[in-house]
């Protein structure tokens, strides 16, 4: 259970700071036009900060599949939603101020986990058959074909439209990760679960540059963080046997609003951009 709580925070911690130099890079390249272009990540791939914060995104992808196998789904994605605590900390080195709120909702954020954590009931991974994973397989292919109609949809819906299908294509990857029952390297490539992680997780990274580079970077993350918390630990309750304790359940519930809610108030600090200028007059 411990080294599940170590394993979640550090994929926080991990995706916070990537956040931040994603939202950077996202930004600073240069826009193609109407609709999704795949051509994006090439572009931001040769910025040596989106390279970077993919690494990052490497090590908290896989200290995310280590907590979900010993910790309910409900634990690890509102940890996940918690790396909003961490981008806005983060957000420090580029010049952005914390105030008195800001902080108190970093504060609610860690309570929320500490609740979470102190509830749980430690999980394994759940067996689920062939079936399952056709299912998450159909589901990336019809979030891939509503990202692409969100690209081309007017400004004021295609921001949060993005932002929502990137979230829950993190979300497929959360589930997938957590119903992979081996993470043997054998097991792993005849397991159609890891394709399933990979191909959600390219099309999230995709459409969230996207949102990222088109619109608000508020409304992108804090859309993303409801569709990569709620519907998976919803999933993980009703299918595959996450659990709290006996007698935790409202503390669960009570940690998990607080976290997911007080990391939506952090949503606007993945929005590097307000210092860019300063950046510019200080190289002058």
């Amino acid at each position: 259970m411990v080294w599940g709580l170590l394993c979640a925070l550090l994929s926080a911690v991990a995706y916070g700071v990537a956040s931040v130099m994603q939202a950077v890079a996202a930004k600073a390249s240069p826009d193609s036009g109407a609709g999704v272009d795949p051509r994006l990540l090439l572009r931001v791939l040769r910025q040596w900060k989106f390279v970077l914060g993919l690494g990052f995104d490497v090590l908290g992808f896989v200290a995310q599949i280590a907590a979900l196998h010993v910790l309910p789904l409900f634990v690890v994605q509102a940890a996940q939603a918690a790396s909003l605590a961490v981008t806005a900390v983060a957000a420090r080195v580029f010049g952005v101020r914390l105030g008195a709120r800001e902080w108190t909702a970093v504060g609610v954020v860690c309570a929320g986990l500490a609740l979470l954590g102190g509830s749980a009931e430690s999980e394994g991974s759940t067996q689920v058959g062939l079936g399952f994973r056709l299912v998450l397989a159909g589901a990336v292919v019809v979030l891939g074909l509503a990202g692409v109609a969100a690209g081309r949809a007017s400004r004021r819906v295609r921001t949060p439209a993005l932002g929502l299908v990137a979230g829950l294509c993190f979300g497929i990857v959360a589930i997938s990760g957590r119903v992979m029952p081996s993470l043997a390297p054998l097991d792993l490539l005849t397991d159609p679960a890891l394709y399933i992680v990979a191909v959600a997780g390219g099309l999230a990274m995709l459409f969230y540059a996207t949102a990222l580079q088109r619109g608000s970077v508020t409304t992108s993350t804090a859309m993303m963080v409801l569709g990569e918390t709620v519907l998976p630990s919803l999933i993980g309750i009703v299918l595959l046997g996450d659990r709290t304790r006996p007698g935790f359940a409202l503390v669960a519930v009570a940690g998990f609003v607080l976290a997911v809610t007080a990391a939506l108030a952090l949503a606007r600090f993945g929005e590097p951009a307000p210092i860019e200028p300063q950046q510019e007059a200080a190289s002058h």
